[in-house]
């Protein structure tokens, strides 16, 4: 975990795989002046991740939080971690591009607002689950 939101338990956990952690911190920001608490979780490795013990995966990634937003390079392996939650997946494409990774991610749309967005749209998505249940 590389930071906590304010209020107890996330309601939402925010996954980074590298250099998009500070967009992700700055989503955490947003979503906690909207009264959303997030985690932000930097995984620079799934791969090692899915080595560690289930506890320790537990620990990182509580089942009892099904909402997320996760960076497209992790998103399919986390998929795969995450079995039984939905989130949400913030992705982007940046293959044979060149710029500035700013510039990339303004370009691509991974930004803190849009990781929020992604974010909040899980949560709805589980609201409107339990609601029908």
């Amino acid at each position: 975990m590389l930071a906590e939101g304010g209020g107890g338990t996330p309601e939402v956990i925010l996954i980074a795989t590298g250099s998009e952690v500070q967009i992700a911190l700055s989503a955490r920001d947003l979503l906690q002046r909207d009264g959303t608490s997030a985690r932000v979780v930097s995984m620079p490795c799934v791969e090692w991740f899915a080595e560690q013990d289930a506890s320790y995966q537990e620990q990182v990634l509580p089942p009892g939080i099904r909402a997320g937003s996760a960076s497209r390079p992790a998103r399919a392996r986390l998929a795969r971690l995450r079995r039984g939650r939905r989130a949400s997946a913030s992705a982007w494409s940046t293959s044979g591009a060149q710029p500035p990774t700013r510039t990339l991610y303004e370009e691509f749309g991974l930004t803190a607002q849009r990781v929020a967005a992604a974010a909040r749209s899980s949560l709805a998505r589980l609201s409107a689950v339990a609601a029908s249940e």
